[in-house]
């Protein structure tokens, strides 16, 4: 196939641009390197557009040929899009729209769109999708939104369109700075630093954690699975979880500090995964526990 990857070069893209390469497949990548990362990761055998995916007639030649669009970009930090909420709908919502048209004008056969389970907000766990949805900020609505717009364009245009909602994610190349970097990845900082391992609260907090390489189990199978609907949301986490203390202790029991909790966030996320189990053949394969254990490989 010949696959374009929005966001290519950040955390989940870069890994899903490496898989398919490696699966034989042609790779656009489409990225403004806008994120606020310390590095963007490329892989020499794909061919990278610096653009803004909201720039219609810019991009829209890119869309030429391709097979399969993988859509991550986004503005995916919560402060900057609390601060800056027109930014964050310029990119979640119209840049999908952007993504989606097009697609469609270009005859692609699939877009697999990254979304989130802040979707869920405050809901009690376990999340089904089908949970009524309860955004808590500029972030969690405007993916929600670009959620809808892919509703729409295959309701309405019969453009095939999958939507997964990506849970607590792990694993090599995650940032190790802000509020949506896995707490994994700031507790190996902070303890390669020789510093104390920051918990937020008592640790009793739970998460449901997923590796990237789930993810990007979950993206091809997204990608080429036999669907009777689309427009449809899927859960992709590991459907277990762990607390905050637990994950410390496995890093580092020795070295620890609490800070005060923070307010309006849930206290535990936990998915249901068996929609994505029974209508697309998948199931999350790598461990938390197991991972840092083994030397986080």
């Amino acid at each position: 196939m010949k696959c374009l990857v929005t966001g290519g070069c950040g955390f989940i893209g870069s890994h899903i641009v490496d898989r398919l390469i490696d699966d034989g497949h042609e790779v656009v990548v489409l990225d403004n390197f806008s994120a606020n990362n310390e590095v963007f990761y490329m892989d020499d055998r794909a061919n990278y557009v610096k653009q803004d995916i909201a720039n219609y007639p810019f991009t829209r030649t890119f869309y030429d040929g391709v097979d399969v669009v993988f859509h991550l970009a986004a503005e995916s930090r919560v402060q900057p899009a609390i601060e800056n909420p027109i930014q964050a709908f310029e990119k979640n919502v119209l840049g999908t729209a952007v993504v989606l048209q097009c697609a469609r004008e270009y005859g692609v056969k699939r877009v697999v769109y990254s979304t989130t389970s802040a979707a869920y907000g405050l809901n009690e766990p376990p999340n089904v999708e089908t949970d009524k949805t309860d955004c808590l900020n500029p972030y969690s609505v405007s993916k929600v939104a670009g959620e809808e717009v892919c509703k729409m364009y295959s309701n309405l245009y019969g453009l095939e369109t999958v939507c997964l909602r990506y849970f607590n994610v792990f694993g090599k190349r995650a940032p190790d700075a802000g509020q949506y970097a896995p707490v994994t990845a700031i507790f190996n900082r902070q303890k390669k630093a020789g510093e104390p391992l920051t918990i937020v609260g008592d640790g009793k907090q739970s998460r449901d954690f997923i590796h990237v390489q789930d993810i990007v189990e979950a993206n091809l199978l997204a990608a080429t699975a036999e669907l009777k609907e689309f427009g449809e949301v899927f859960n992709v986490g590991s459907g277990t979880n762990y607390t905050i203390q637990e994950i410390a202790d496995k890093i580092d029991s020795e070295n620890q500090k609490y800070l005060p909790p923070r307010e309006g966030e849930a206290y535990t996320t936990l998915a249901d995964i068996s929609k994505i189990k029974s209508v697309l053949g998948w199931e999350p394969k790598i461990n938390l526990l197991e991972w840092i254990e083994n030397g986080q490989k």
